[in-house]
């Protein structure tokens, strides 16, 4: 699609916003429709969602929360990396979401306490090939280190946090009920965790999960 010419003489940076707080959604996207050179193209507010839209729309940069309905803005992230810039733009300031987006391909990581100039900085910085980085989270994601989880207690993990037993993790991760239960004990232990709620509580307040 031929980009069209922003009034500054370049060219316009589409974008596709992903929010599931409808006011605030419409509030950014009017905000950064006031932006020389920057349009929203679409809006969604569900996680499974934003991979029809960025393939109908072509948007240039897509700005996601983490916290959506049908899929996280991480995963979102993961299925669009080759066909966009991505924003992660989120309230929960966790330190290893972070380090998740990163390696999900994210360029730009920004709260929403953000001004809409921040924003709109961060747009055009990732969208002409560069990163931009809340620098608090930053600190706080160096300070906190890598998960200490491997891939497979974490998969445990989170389906032990969606309220599956140990029969359906089993299932779902092709793993015998045995071995489940030795992955979560081994994440219980990483984290320091007297029980299974204390573990999951302990990986989704640092971002693990």
């Amino acid at each position: 699609m031929t980009p069209v010419p922003a009034a500054g003489g370049g060219a316009t940076t589409r974008v596709l916003l992903a929010d599931d707080e409808h006011l605030i959604r419409g509030a950014i996207a009017a905000l950064l429709d006031l932006e020389n050179g920057i349009e929203v193209v679409a809006q969604v507010g569900r996680g499974d969602e934003v991979l029809d839209a960025v393939l109908q729309h072509r948007p240039d940069v897509a700005v996601l929360d983490i916290e959506m309905p049908g899929m996280d803005g991480l995963s979102a992230a993961e299925q669009i990396s080759s066909h966009c810039k991505i924003v992660i733009l989120t309230s929960l300031g966790r330190p290893g979401y972070l380090r998740r987006a990163m390696a999900a391909g994210v360029s730009g990581f920004l709260g929403k306490d953000a001004s809409a100039e921040e924003l709109a900085m961060a747009i055009r910085k990732v969208q002409s090939g560069g990163r931009y980085l809340d620098a608090e989270l930053a600190a706080a994601a160096m300070a906190a280190g890598d998960s200490p989880l491997t891939e497979r207690e974490r998969d445990a993990l989170q389906l032990a946090a969606d309220g599956a037993p140990i029969a359906r993790i089993a299932s779902e991760l092709h793993l015998t009920e045995g071995t489940v239960r030795n992955y979560l004990s081994s994440a219980m232990t990483k984290l320091n965790a007297q029980n299974r709620l204390e573990a999951i509580r302990t990986a989704q307040r640092m971002g693990w999960l």
